[in-house]
């Protein structure tokens, strides 16, 4: 989305993260939001916030998901981290109430055609130290790390429009008119 934070892009009149917030809100007492900018616009949606700081390049880029992942295990004060990412606004509640009845000693992750969907996760706070050693290892996708832990999964389906990523402006934009049109 270029410099946009994708999280604070419009989708029917309310931020991104706006979706998430109500979804999530009454499931927890703990709500994380990792964000490396706009910290004040993502305040009133979480009761934490967290940055995964730049890289070792030195260009400014930051490391990714599975470093915001690592930030949030971090200061995590409930057993389980759920992880979503902010631009899904059509998240059910079913769905998630899918992903914490199998939250316990395992990682639990969303699972679509022949893959993992690790910003759809439910990662135990006890597995931190795993996920650190992986990350001194040079480890960087979610997905490797997730599927390292062989983790419970939630079938969804391809296509499930409930795991759509509006991630480039052109599907926010499509999605907003079939929003609007209702279909």
């Amino acid at each position: 989305m270029g410099c946009a934070d994708k999280g604070l892009l419009d989708w029917q009149g309310r931020p991104l993260i706006a979706w998430l917030h109500e979804l999530v809100r009454p499931l927890t007492d703990d709500l994380i939001i990792s964000c490396n900018r706009n910290a004040e616009r993502y305040a009133p949606f979480a009761d934490r916030l967290v940055a995964d700081g730049p890289s070792d390049n030195g260009n400014g880029d930051f490391q990714g998901p599975l470093a915001g992942i690592r930030a949030g295990l971090r200061i995590a004060r409930q057993e389980n981290l759920l992880v979503l990412p902010c631009d899904a606004p059509q998240l059910d509640r079913p769905l998630l109430e899918a992903l914490l009845r199998l939250a316990g000693q395992h990682a639990v992750v969303v699972h679509q055609g022949e893959f993992l969907e690790p910003l759809f996760s439910v990662i135990p706070r006890a597995l931190h130290t795993d996920l650190e050693q992986a990350w001194q290892a040079g480890e960087r996708s979610p997905q490797r790390w997730l599927r390292s832990l062989d983790p419970l999964t939630v079938e969804c389906p391809l296509g499930d429009p409930r795991l759509a990523n509006f991630n480039t402006p052109d599907l926010l934009g499509d999605t907003r008119i079939k929003a609007n049109k209702g279909t």
